[in-house]
């Protein structure tokens, strides 16, 4: 019959050994944290995209006969 070692008693390795059995899988789940981004903070690559935007617009929607009547 064995005796029993008590877990702080035992090797680093059956430490290890006994721990990771007791672990469980997440499954489906990731258990990385996720974070909303907030509105109210400057995005920098948002305000360059609006940028982009208003370029295309100016470009396919006036005229330059336009500007140059004035």
């Amino acid at each position: 019959m064995k005796k029993y070692v008590t877990i702080d008693k035992r090797s680093k390795k059956a430490q290890k050994e006994y721990y990771s059995k007791l672990r469980g899988t997440w499954g489906e789940l990731n258990p990385v944290t996720r974070s909303v981004p907030s509105g109210k903070t400057y995005n920098r690559n948002k305000d360059k995209q609006k940028n982009r935007k208003i370029g295309r617009e100016f470009r396919d929607g006036f005229d330059v006969d336009f500007i140059c009547y004035y």
